[in-house]
């Protein structure tokens, strides 16, 4: 469902570009990094979440109608220039939820500076190379057939026409192709992984972490969800059934339990 009326959209100068973001709610703060396709607007999951805490959904560089910088190549330097926009707008000792690519955002962000963070929640994170499957190249295929692959039910999910219409605006087909490109710049060799990733994630080891994956994942095999959760000493490994790679539109009601319960 979409929500309106609950959340403003901000354009903020930060570390170097104007970074749109969506805000709302009240409370502690709570990051909250979109996956590789870009911002999808104020979800259900951004609703509810609202309800507890102060959400921040920025678009990050290159995404959306967030400035590109050329300095920031691939995802630690993301990670880097993040870290710099939160510095910039206050932020501090903060809950962070992460997406896919935005998960893997997220995880290098706690390398870099794990005293960031409050706790980490990382749902379907890529970043890391799995031991069994391979991840989807999303190249491979036009935009729509990859967001429907982050589905296990399309036709079950309320929220899917969202998110990924039967015939998406000029604005929408923009907004997704200017975010393939941009994932293109960061992740495409090697491809959506980092081999160094599972050893700096030792670093994590003080970091309450929690990691959400969809049984039936097609896009980020679920055996790279066992190396996160191998690689963070104390992390909590959870398997949604009946779930694919989006997690946030497919199983909204079951992950905000699990993040309430974990954020506290």
């Amino acid at each position: 469902m979409t929500t309106t009326a609950t959340f403003t959209e901000e354009r903020v100068q930060v570390a170097g570009a104007e970074m749109q973001v969506l805000k709302g709610g009240s409370g502690s703060p709570l990051l909250v990094l979109h996956d590789e396709m870009g911002q999808p607007g104020w979800l259900q999951i951004h609703e509810e979440l609202a309800k507890n805490y102060t959400v921040y959904a920025p678009s990050l560089p290159g995404f959306g109608v967030t400035d590109r910088l050329d300095w920031v190549m691939n995802v630690r330097d993301m990670a880097t220039w993040t870290l710099w926009a939160m510095e910039d707008m206050g932020l501090s000792n903060v809950n962070v939820l992460g997406f896919s690519l935005g998960g893997w955002i997220a995880a290098e962000m706690a390398t870099q500076n794990p005293q960031m963070f409050r706790k980490m929640a990382l749902a379907g994170p890529a970043g890391i190379l799995p031991p069994t499957g391979e991840i989807l190249d999303m190249f491979l295929m036009v935009s729509r057939e990859f967001i429907s692959a982050g589905f296990h039910d399309p036709s079950s999910t309320a929220a899917f026409q969202q998110v990924c219409p039967d015939e998406p605006s000029p604005e929408q087909v923009e907004s997704w192709e200017t975010a393939r490109e941009e994932a293109c710049r960061l992740t495409w060799r090697p491809y959506m992984h980092d081999r160094s990733l599972p050893y700096r994630l030792g670093r994590l080891k003080d970091l309450p972490s929690l990691i959400v994956w969809g049984r039936n994942d097609e896009v980020v095999p679920p055996s790279a969800g066992e190396v996160y959760n191998n690689s963070i000493a104390g992390s909590r490994l959870v398997t949604l059934e009946n779930c694919g790679h989006r997690s946030d539109v497919e199983k909204p009601a079951e992950l905000v339990g699990l993040l309430r319960e974990f954020f506290g």
